[in-house]
């Protein structure tokens, strides 16, 4: 994916199955519409499993932060937006 290459990067592994996916989304809109640096990658693991599988994604929802393209954290599990911010080196 042309888009994890460069900048700040968060990407989000889920599944449309997923309950705590579900939860994490409406975290991850209002982190999206305050926060303008990062740019934010959702993923649906059963359409895109090789690169699920490329990430060593095991859980669903886990979440990745990058920055040109190099994983700097990953954590698996429902985060609120101050965890998200911190998570993104925003806060």
């Amino acid at each position: 994916m042309e888009e994890l290459k460069t900048g700040r990067v968060l990407v989000d592994f889920y599944a449309t199955w997923c309950g705590p996916c579900k939860m994490l989304a409406k975290q991850i809109e209002q982190y999206e519409a305050e926060v303008d640096d990062v740019k934010v990658v959702k993923v649906n693991v059963d359409e895109h499993h090789e690169m699920a599988g490329a990430f060593g994604v095991r859980a669903v929802p886990t979440i990745f932060y990058m920055e040109d393209g190099e994983v700097i954290e990953r954590a698996s599990g429902v985060k609120t937006v101050p965890q998200l911010k911190e998570f993104t080196k925003v806060a």
